[in-house]
């Protein structure tokens, strides 16, 4: 498996949950929360993308419970399409089916509370994409 610090990113209307792995891509950590409207969104991401220069990009895909594409695979692909113009490594969607489900699971278990639980909800999703991602790419090679 190539070395090198992937990127995940959970997309919504509201907000976008970023999570980065570690250069061995043995542990996915919650970055950051981006407001998905932010009209600096494009200089936030190549600043992340300059800071981390990710070799590899992967972007929850919306999906239902029996497979098919969900109805807001319109805006992530509009996002991937930002992505594309912002970074040259690969972009890959990947199943996010129960990322956010299990994420907020994982918050109130946790104890955290219902306000200070969105944008780590968001960060918790991507983080499980990532994870899911490594591991896809771990069986692999």
């Amino acid at each position: 498996m190539q070395r090198g610090r992937r990127i995940a990113f959970d997309y919504g209307d509201v907000r976008i949950g970023v999570a980065l792995s570690d250069p061995d891509a043995i542990l996915a950590s919650p970055l950051t929360t981006l407001a998905s409207g932010d009209k600096k969104l494009s200089q936030t991401l190549i600043e992340i993308f300059n800071e981390y220069e990710p070799i590899a990009i992967y972007v929850g895909k919306p999906s239902n419970m029996d497979g098919s594409s969900g109805p807001a695979i319109e805006k992530v692909s509009t996002f991937c399409a930002l992505l594309a113009t912002l970074t040259k490594a690969p972009i890959e969607l990947i199943d996010e089916r129960l990322s956010t489900v299990s994420a907020a699971r994982d918050m109130r278990t946790s104890g955290v509370n219902a306000k200070e639980a969105k944008s780590r909800i968001d960060q918790a999703a991507a983080v499980a994409i990532l994870e899911f991602a490594i591991s896809i790419e771990k069986n692999s090679s």
